[in-house]
């Protein structure tokens, strides 16, 4: 079933903007802006959108809104600097003790404040063959761990190719490690079938699953299935959010997001400042107003419910934090 859902994705802003009953005048789209970075959401997760509400925070999340076509000096097209960090075709190795594999060149929907919208994809999308490449840079430095399997969206892969990578870092004796980054258990959770879970569940690994999840409006009956499938495997659930303006940048809806993963059964995690990247800069929020906003948080929810405020810096040995 996921299937077939994750290919009738909406991609035309005259669809999304029909199926919300939205006025298409008051936000027109960006045409610059869809050309860039085309609109990609699954329907299923249209649902989950207020209607008649341009206001709608998960919405404003999707919109290729006019604004992404403002130049700002310091937004750039790869302000993580991921190239440096490229040292073979999908493999990004930042940090000593693990390493990201691109999985997949492709996510079910299009974040508009997405820090890969523009990352060449093109040269760190491997065959089977070509990830042979990664896999020998693994195998060749012990201190390596950890591997990250993101993306694009690694759920986005057939279950099939998962398992082909699962087999091929099982094979690494130094590492332990496979943690999952994804948001298709928030925009189509009906992609944790159950063939995944049992391949979750079979690996010598410990399994993290990292999902993404920004306001508690995004959670839903159906997420709650999917992390209870995930929890059956003895998987480690966290979330990361991104601060983002005209969004999550307040009290009261973080602590509302804490809350509403944690009875879900996910722990908080991070809360990334957004990243400077090209065509996002409306955004931004200062780091003294999220610090401000974290602290409030922290005030009203036990320690445990309160994700690491953080950004990340090209070349640093981790994340830097900020609460």
């Amino acid at each position: 079933m996921w299937k077939e859902m994750l290919s009738d994705l909406v991609t035309d802003p005259i669809d999304l903007v029909n199926m919300l009953n939205l006025d298409a005048e008051q936000k027109p789209a960006s045409l610059a802006a869809i050309d860039q970075f085309p609109m990609k959401v699954p329907r299923w997760f249209v649902s989950r959108i207020k209607r008649k509400d341009w206001n709608d925070p998960i919405l404003a999340q999707l919109w290729p809104s006019q604004k992404e076509e403002f130049n700002t000096n310091n937004y750039v097209v790869d302000p993580l600097e991921e190239a440096r960090f490229n040292p073979v075709p999908g493999l990004l190795h930042k940090y000593t003790s693990r390493v990201l594999l691109t999985a997949a060149p492709h996510c079910a929907v299009h974040c508009r404040y997405c820090f890969r919208r523009h990352f060449d994809y093109n040269s760190n999308a491997p065959s089977r063959k070509d990830w042979q490449a990664a896999f020998e840079h693994i195998r060749a430095d012990s201190q390596i761990q950890e591997v990250l399997l993101s993306g694009g969206d690694p759920l986005g892969l057939s279950n099939k190719q998962i398992k082909f990578l699962i087999d091929e870092i099982e094979n690494i004796s130094h590492v332990n490690t496979l943690r999952i980054h994804t948001r298709m258990s928030i925009v189509l959770p009906q992609r944790i079938d159950d063939e995944l879970i049992n391949m979750l569940a079979a690996s010598r690994l410990k399994i993290v699953v990292v999902s993404h999840c920004n306001h508690n409006n995004e959670l839903s009956p159906e997420s709650h299935i999917a992390f209870n499938k995930l929890l059956s495997a003895r998987t480690t659930l966290l979330n990361q959010a991104v601060i983002l303006a005209g969004v999550n940048n307040n009290c009261d809806t973080l602590v509302n997001l804490s809350r509403g993963l944690f009875d879900q059964g996910v722990l908080p995690y991070y809360l990334h400042l957004p990243d400077a990247v090209a065509g996002t800069a409306h955004f931004d929020v200062p780091l003294k107003q999220a610090q401000q906003i974290i602290a409030e948080v922290q005030s009203k929810l036990p320690g445990y419910l309160v994700p690491r405020l953080v950004r990340e810096e090209p070349g640093e040995d981790s994340k830097t934090r900020y609460a």
